[in-house]
């Protein structure tokens, strides 16, 4: 069944009294959040893994990033195309695929022979990826649509979203230590086999009603280029530096093609993504939140993974048990959030607080020197941070689709994917490129450079990468509080009839019927 007043906007109303959730939406839970969980980790669980694999195939430091960068320009590009290609084929099919697609790619890297084949079954990787992530997030948002149910789901689920990341630093550590670099691979194999059989039993499929629309072709070209520019030149920018001419290039034509984009979507017949889904207020201020905390996400890994095992002289599995307890509070955050705080407040106050944590929490991280103590000086703020990501992610993924009708489903849940990708790429050039510079000038402020003096260095960049990230958070707080809307202020349809149900981020009304 589907919601009565959908329009080709992409958003629709509410019915009137939605169908009980069985027990099998559930299961439908736990495989979606497999295939998410594999996903994510994958953008981490790797690098771990990279010195290992470059002893064993030979590649050069400067070939290294490749192995990361290949599977983040196939993904981030991608993204919209996988989630609309759900919308279109169906998201038990694209479901299926992905998982299988995923899961060949990841056997294939686990075998690779030569740094080229790695390379490619990366790029394969986050090409299957880019087709999984969306249809993964649009299954749970047409399925689970009793709002308190929706609640616990989207907490779930965005507690994945945020702890993946430190799960994949975990696990790449103990398949490294314990086994070999491939099996950060080959693991895939036996999670995607396990959803496999989960989407089979229990994915539903829901028949297509109406007319089956076109793939928007120029649409889907304009912003594949245009997120394939705007990955590849942040990433270039985070090892050929940012007076690179490659840098500037890839940028300005991906701030071309994306310009392009928007304009063919006013145009379009069959559009990629309509414009209504992210110029509504509520949604765009979630996607400019997953954004943000994507960026502050990727920096405090990427930072605190080098104070840890480079200063403090923790192993990989010790870098990673390190990490627990904060997605211990990450995993408490999204549940608090989610059955208490997101009915009662709305994200207009949840996401701001969860920002303000994140300030904080990145505060405190520059505090760090080389006789911190773990749990004394490490652990609070990484339990803190736990929090704040726990706070903002599921309030801000549940606001992102909450309303959309379940036609676009999958290319709106894409567009909450692609604003975590682009924060994260955007963020770990940013803060790459500032604590390389602060390292730089203590250096050579600090002469003659002995070991105490790179020691302090290093810090010193750390620490600038914090206060950098203490920055985005607070934009992120200011934004948040403005641009969300208060509960009790519904959503116009674009043919200008009130929305009866609150979209502002209360979520005492449902969205979409699935079935």
């Amino acid at each position: 069944m589907v919601s009565p007043m959908s329009s080709s906007t992409g958003v629709s109303t509410p019915p009137a009294a939605p169908a009980p959730t069985d027990r099998r939406h559930w299961i439908t839970l736990v495989v979606v959040g497999l295939a998410q969980l594999m996903v994510v980790l994958d953008a981490t669980v790797v690098n771990i893994a990279l010195p290992s694999a470059q002893a064993d195939l030979g590649f050069t430091d400067g070939q290294r990033q490749w192995i990361i960068t290949a599977y983040s320009l196939a993904f981030g590009s991608l993204l919209l195309l996988g989630g609309r290609l759900s919308d279109l084929m169906g998201r038990k099919r694209t479901f299926i695929i992905g998982l299988v697609g995923f899961a060949a790619a990841s056997a294939l890297g686990g075998a690779a022979p030569t740094f080229e084949v790695l390379v490619a079954t990366r790029a394969l990787q986050g090409a299957f990826g880019a087709l999984l992530a969306p249809t993964a997030l649009a299954v749970l948002t047409t399925t689970f649509t009793i709002p308190k149910e929706r609640a616990r789901a989207f907490g779930v689920f965005g507690a994945i979203a945020g702890a993946g990341g430190a799960v994949g630093l975990l696990l790449g550590g103990v398949l490294t230590e314990w086994l070999d670099w491939r099996w950060n691979l080959y693991i895939n194999v036996f999670i995607a086999a396990l959803a496999l059989v989960g989407a089979f039993l229990y994915v539903p499929h829901i028949a297509r009603t109406g007319p089956r629309p076109k793939l928007d072709v120029p649409g889907t070209l304009l912003i594949s280029g245009g997120l394939f520019g705007l990955v590849y030149g942040f990433s270039n920018a985070e090892t050929d530096g940012w007076d690179s001419p490659l840098t500037w290039g890839m940028l300005a034509a991906a701030a071309v093609l994306i310009a392009g984009f928007v304009l063919w979507q006013t145009r379009a017949s069959h559009p990629l993504l309509p414009l209504q889904i992210v110029l509504d207020r509520n949604r765009g201020a979630a996607y400019l939140s997953v954004m943000i905390a994507g960026a502050g996400m990727f920096g405090i890994f990427l930072f605190v993974t080098y104070y840890l095992q480079l200063t403090l002289g923790y192993t990989p599995i010790r870098t990673g048990l390190a990490f627990l307890p904060m997605i211990a509070m990450l995993v408490l955050a999204a549940q608090l959030g989610t059955n208490i705080f997101i009915p009662r407040f709305g994200p207009k106050i949840l996401v701001p607080i969860g920002m303000t944590l994140g300030v904080i929490a990145m505060i405190w991280l520059t505090s760090l020197d080389a006789s911190s103590v773990y749990v004394a000086n490490v652990m609070p703020p990484l339990m803190l941070m736990g929090f704040a990501m726990g706070t903002i992610m599921p309030a801000s993924m549940q606001t992102a689709t909450l309303g959309v009708d379940r036609h676009f489903a999958g290319v709106a849940s894409a567009m909450v994917n692609t604003s975590q990708q682009v924060g994260g790429s955007i963020g770990t050039a940013l803060l790459n490129t500032l604590a390389a510079t602060a390292m730089a000038d203590y250096l050579a402020a600090h002469t003659p450079i002995t070991p105490a003096v790179g020691v302090d260095a290093a810090l010193a960049s750390y620490a600038t990468a914090y206060w950098w990230g203490a920055g985005f958070f607070a934009i992120g707080a200011v934004m948040s509080a403005l641009l969300f809307r208060r509960r009790g202020q519904g959503l116009s349809l674009s043919h200008g009839t009130p929305h009866t149900g609150d979209e502002s981020g209360d979520d005492t009304q449902p969205a979409v019927i699935a079935h």
